[in-house]
């Protein structure tokens, strides 16, 4: 069984690069094929021979491509690539583990309040500095994790039932944000900072940057290899309380760890591309169909598939029309009509 599985496991790695030397090689302006390994190759060596380490060991080297070429390839499709597959990856997981952990297909990392706070964060930012820069990033983040501080204060006012007072905390919280996020909306200029906010608000990674990628990094990979270690352990708590305690299980920490690394991930990604709907919900339904409900496999398929996933739409959205077509907008165009499939085949159970 383990040998036939070997060669969809296989292809499932593959998919995210598949994936980025499509982003690379596609897109409105051209680039010739053979230009773009030559760029990356320059800009790499370029970049190390720059460095002290390596300076006077790598000889100088030139390349064919312009300028131009340059900055589409290293400055544009590159940064947006990879800010797809950190993105994708991060909200898939977070998705599958909160599903796992609650029990509920409804679940992704949106219900613990972090889209909302992450937006109101980069709104306070735009208003704040009047453009979309590098503190909309810091900002997002800082008030993702916020909201999350949020629901777990309130979770823990009434502990008869732990899970539902955190998803519970987490709607109470969301509606908070959402009316300062309405108020921002109304306060903002709407000359300049009002388009800034609401194409942020629809997700994008147009302005996704190296400098982004890197203020991010840190908590979604943080975030994400905290829930692939936890893997076995949400498969515990997902068997219920009582059962997980019988089990040995420390469930209230085990549950709170699993909250916080998917928390970080969801506001490290949410803080690049913006709310991005339905990705961290219909990806983990997607590697449920394929590998089934243990999270030791799923997560691991969910993480492939949402890298995957979210960098073959961004690459439709800058070239299905002559104008950038917000992520949030085809993330729901597909997801929603998936969700009704998944519900068909699945008969409403979600498992």
């Amino acid at each position: 069984m383990i040998k036939k599985r070997k060669p969809f496991y296989f292809i499932l790695i593959l998919l995210p690069f598949l994936s980025v030397a499509l982003s690379l090689f596609i897109g409105r302006y051209n680039v010739a094929a053979a230009t773009v390994p030559d760029i990356i190759t320059y800009k790499i060596l370029t970049g190390l021979r720059e460095t002290t380490l390596f300076n006077g060991i790598i000889p100088e080297i030139t390349t064919m491509s312009t300028p131009i070429e340059q900055s589409v390839v290293w400055d544009i499709r590159l940064p947006r690539a990879i800010g797809g597959i950190i993105v994708g990856g991060a909200l898939s997981v977070s998705g599958a583990s909160l599903q796992g952990m609650f029990k509920n297909p409804l679940v992704d990392a949106g219900i613990l309040g972090v889209s909302s706070g992450a937006g109101f964060g980069a709104i306070l930012a735009i208003i704040l500095f009047n453009e979309v820069n590098v503190y909309t990033v810091l900002f997002a983040f800082i008030f993702g994790m916020i909201a999350v501080g949020f629901s777990t204060l309130i979770a823990g006012i009434y502990k008869a039932n732990p899970t539902i007072m955190l998803v519970l905390g987490g709607v109470i919280v969301s509606s908070v944000f959402s009316s300062l996020i309405s108020l921002g909306k109304f306060v903002a200029d709407p000359f300049n900072e009002l388009p800034a906010i609401t194409f942020w608000l629809m997700g994008s990674l147009a302005s996704c940057s190296f400098k982004d990628i890197a203020i991010s990094f840190i908590p979604i990979v943080i975030g994400t290899a905290g829930i692939v270690l936890m893997k076995w352990r949400i498969n515990v708590l997902s068997m219920g309380e009582r059962d997980a305690r019988t089990l040995g299980i420390n469930t209230r920490l085990n549950r709170g760890l699993v909250v916080t690394f998917a928390s970080l991930s969801t506001a490290g990604a949410v803080s690049i591309a913006g709310t991005i709907g339905w990705v961290g919900l219909v990806i983990p339904h997607l590697g449920r169909m394929m590998v089934g409900t243990d999270n030791r496999k799923l997560i691991p398929v969910s993480l492939a598939l949402g890298s995957f996933y979210l960098v073959i739409i961004d690459l439709l959205s800058r070239t299905l029309t002559g104008s950038e077509i917000p992520l949030g907008i085809l993330t729901s165009l597909l997801g929603a009509p998936f969700y009704v499939y998944v519900l068909k085949i699945t008969k409403g159970s979600g498992w």
